[in-house]
């Protein structure tokens, strides 16, 4: 587990985007206050932790990737992902669940407005996160003359959601607090886990399955 203190880049173009705030939209001046002041302070509010493992890939057959640990994924996209790796990171990231909470309580004394603008904020942070620790194991990859795939999670195009349980099991325990609900929810809310394929550099395949998928229009993870 590692906290890397205040280095997020929380970008406040996003968080207006997360809150429905289009580049041919103009936020009103109360709007963009909100966002400016809860960027700001944000860092009183998250705890940003992180854990990742590597894992041998074994095995990639069909729609099936068996990992280090007879750990199996079952996706086709995962699968097209790291059939060429040799390797995959499996990682864990969080904010924490104080920020969550001051959106309850925002929302609980009816401040919708302040609340939903927070809780962009916590998005836009944990995916910074997110590519924080994407950068950092490119970084490890790189220095031995490596290279890396894209990151997927699960509940992204054909990887099923009760696949977290799978990828809690990789970590041998290291959860930086987070945990699964019966329904494979993660607690905090504002946590991702996710996967990245590693291997040679002319065999890592930067496969993008959103240019064959048809949620153009209502998918928020599009790229």
């Amino acid at each position: 587990m590692v906290t890397i203190g205040n280095r997020l880049n929380i970008d406040r173009q996003e968080v207006l985007h997360n809150i429905g705030c289009s580049n041919n939209c103009k936020p009103s001046a109360r709007i963009a206050s909100l966002v400016n002041e809860y960027v700001e302070n944000a860092y009183q509010l998250i705890e940003p932790l992180y854990s990742h493992v590597i894992r041998d890939i074994k095995v990639v057959q069909g729609s099936r990737v068996v990992i280090e640990g007879l750990i199996t994924f079952e996706s086709e996209v995962i699968a097209r992902l790291l059939k060429r790796c040799e390797k995959v990171a499996i990682f864990l990231v969080t904010i924490g669940n104080h920020l969550e909470e001051m959106v309850c309580q925002l929302a609980e004394d009816g401040l919708i407005l302040q609340a939903a603008a927070l809780d962009a904020v916590g998005s836009e942070a944990g995916e910074r996160l997110a590519d924080f620790v994407q950068g950092r194991i490119g970084e490890a990859a790189r220095a031995q003359g490596l290279c890396i795939s894209q990151r997927f999670s699960p509940g992204y195009c054909d990887w099923d959601i009760e696949q977290q349980s799978m990828v809690f099991r990789a970590m041998d325990g290291d959860s930086v607090g987070i945990h699964l609900t019966d329904g494979c929810l993660m607690v905090p809310r504002k946590s991702i886990s996710g996967i990245i394929g590693i291997g040679p550099c002319n065999n890592v395949e930067h496969y993008n399955p959103c240019k064959t998928c048809d949620k153009r229009h209502y998918c928020r993870g599009r790229r």
